[in-house]
């Protein structure tokens, strides 16, 4: 699930410099959306991304210790990583230290992340809260030696209680992520504030699991922000998750279908997956390509359409 949560992310990326890039090659003389909203798209896809892959091996780690969990299941170890649990404390706490590249050899990792959870209290348990903690957290990109550093916490909660092995049975498995403290530092070493708001519900639907992703923030008239803070350019954005992402494993864990609204210095990106060439919603093509759309919204009030596959 890891890998492709990150995918995910990454598609937001890939789906911004797609559009600018024909922009740019086109001769129309409307507003450009410019390079600053191309940077912005690739931080906002890497850290949310970053944060996915932290969350699997926060599981991974809860989940083989069952002082932690409640319960013992050994789930796959983690790449380039020590865990060291501390039972004794409280809050009783897991360390991950990275050292080293993931499990694709995409990345390069270093830096800790500290689990607390108050002792007495198990994983499994509906409504259980831990603290997780980023220390110095930095993710470089081997492909361009490209990093982000994270530092600051998060509130992951197991709203609905169980464990990620006991889908089949539990059939629904929700976890809220929260913060309003992360700082994020650029490898330009500009250094940003960042928010996250984000529902995960996992679910088992006859037997192909599903993951579905909410954004739970509001600020105004604006309902289901999953990350709002400052840029590296010093200007307030936020990203919307205006219908739930879902991502279906009989589907080869693919993107179906969801909505996102990115609004960031007046202009507006709203982007819509699962769809086909003629911008339609289509069930599962196989081998073949899902669509999304993107309607663009500059200051201005110009407007741009883009369908491409993905």
């Amino acid at each position: 699930m890891r890998m492709n949560l990150r995918l995910m992310s990454l598609l937001t990326l890939t789906l911004f410099t797609t559009f600018i890039a024909c922009k740019k090659d086109s001769s129309t003389t409307q507003q450009d959306p410019g390079p600053e909203l191309t940077v912005h798209a690739e931080d906002q896809a890497r850290i949310s991304g970053e944060m996915d892959a932290v969350d699997y091996d926060l599981n991974v780690a809860l989940e083989n210790n069952p002082t932690f969990s409640g319960r013992m299941y050994e789930m796959n170890s983690l790449c380039g990583a020590d865990v060291i649990p501390d039972t004794l404390s409280n809050p009783r706490k897991i360390t991950i230290t990275y050292n080293g590249e993931d499990c694709e050899g995409l990345h390069s990792r270093t830096g800790n992340i500290i689990i607390s959870m108050p002792a007495g209290v198990h994983w499994k348990d509906a409504g259980a809260a831990l603290t997780v903690t980023y220390q110095n957290y930095k993710v470089t990109r081997l492909s361009d030696n490209k990093s982000i550093t994270i530092n600051g916490s998060h509130l992951l909660t197991n709203v609905s209680g169980g464990l990620l092995y006991q889908l089949p049975t539990r059939q629904t498995i929700t976890h809220t992520i929260g913060s309003s403290n992360l700082s994020i530092t650029f490898d330009d070493g500009t250094k940003r504030d960042w928010s996250v708001a984000r529902k995960r519900v996992y679910s088992y639907n006859g037997g192909a699991p599903l993951i579905t992703i909410y954004g739970t923030h509001t600020e105004g008239s604006q309902t289901g922000i999953a990350d709002w803070g400052t840029d590296r350019f010093g200007r307030t954005f936020s990203t919307a998750i205006t219908q739930p992402l879902v991502i279906s494993s009989d589907c080869d864990f693919r993107l179906t279908s969801g909505q996102v609204l990115h609004t960031r210095q007046g202009s507006t990106a709203v982007v819509t997956f699962g769809l086909d060439k003629n911008g339609n919603a289509t069930s599962c093509p196989a081998t073949g390509s899902y669509y999304f759309k993107l309607v663009w919204t500059g200051a201005g009030g110009n407007s741009q359409t883009f369908i491409a596959p993905y």
